[in-house]
């Protein structure tokens, strides 16, 4: 089986991706900023990584990378970059030194590549990256993974919805909230969602690292195409709680989180016609079923 090595593996996704590498047998390395004994040290800020990572390495899955859910100061726009683009570029420098023969390189991605706005639009990985801040940030964190292709390496970037999980993320946020009665819409509500299953997710990427054809982006997100405020109602429903509250109006949100408020007040739908046409079957297609499988 193939050694992986996972950035960010100490996160709600790496995590879950290694203990699912870990059971179908792949040889799984982590590299940590911290000091656990079991994963492999890293510091970008000093441009280092422990070489022995790259001891008959296979593939690199790169996740790691600041939280887009922080407010934005100029000075976390720039932690946003250099969590993605500098640790890319960092782990290239160390590739070309120590595992030239990389044979895959994966790395996470967003579905805001295409911009965050509201439009009747459904985007495919054909259209251009958006004009706005995420948009350039997903194209030059894109960028900064295909230069892989330079080794010959096969590169996938997997542009990723909003990630559903019991153990972090935007529902286990949302669930005290639910449990109060205090969840509403955000904004005019009709914002588009683009949502994925963290089960999802993590065996999207093994398809991309099993499948020797995947190459190139691929759309991460569930084929249901769903708007804030029925993700809001189906959130409610599945708690058997009541939605009480109005809608948030969008001058607060933009009062409370300043420029980071498009993420909760803008969306448009993605497809993921791509990554199904190329044989992966979602386990969990629809909110509902999701909602049901994480929701106690």
């Amino acid at each position: 089986m193939m050694t992986v090595l996972i950035s960010g593996a100490t996160g709600m996704v790496g995590k879950e991706l290694t203990r699912r590498l870990t059971e179908k047998g792949y040889t799984v390395r982590g590299l940590t900023l911290g000091k656990e004994t079991d994963l492999f040290h890293w510091n970008p800020k000093e441009n280092y990584i422990d070489p022995k990572a790259f001891e008959n390495l296979d593939a690199i899955i790169h996740l790691a990378g600041a939280p887009i859910s922080e407010k934005w100061s100029e000075n976390y726009k720039k932690e946003l970059h250099e969590s993605r683009i500098k640790t890319a570029d960092l782990l290239f420098e160390y590739v070309q030194k120590y595992a030239p023969n990389l044979k895959t390189f994966i790395t996470a991605s967003g579905s805001n590549y295409y911009g965050t706005f509201t439009s009747k639009q459904i985007f495919t990985e054909f259209d251009s990256n958006g004009n706005d801040f995420l948009g350039k940030l997903c194209k030059e964190w894109e960028n900064a993974a295909f230069q892989f292709e330079k080794l010959n390496s096969r590169v996938v970037a997997l542009r990723t919805a909003a990630v559903l999980s019991d153990k972090g993320g935007m529902l286990k946020k949302l669930m005290p909230l639910v449990k109060l009665n205090l969840a509403s819409p955000l904004g005019y509500g009709k914002q588009i969602l683009p949502w994925i299953h963290l089960s999802d997710l993590a065996e999207m990427y093994i398809f991309a690292l099993d499948n020797e054809n995947l190459k190139g982006a691929y759309n991460a997100a569930a084929p249901q195409i769903i708007n804030n405020e029925e993700f809001t109602k189906s959130i409610v429903k599945s708690m058997r709680k009541t939605l009480l509250l109005p809608k948030v109006p969008a001058f607060i949100l933009k009062f409370m989180l300043g420029e980071m408020s498009c993420i909760v007040l803008e969306g448009s739908a993605i497809s993921s016609e791509k990554i199904q046409n190329a044989g992966f079957e979602f386990k969990f297609p629809e909110l509902n079923p999701a909602l049901n499988d994480l929701i106690p």
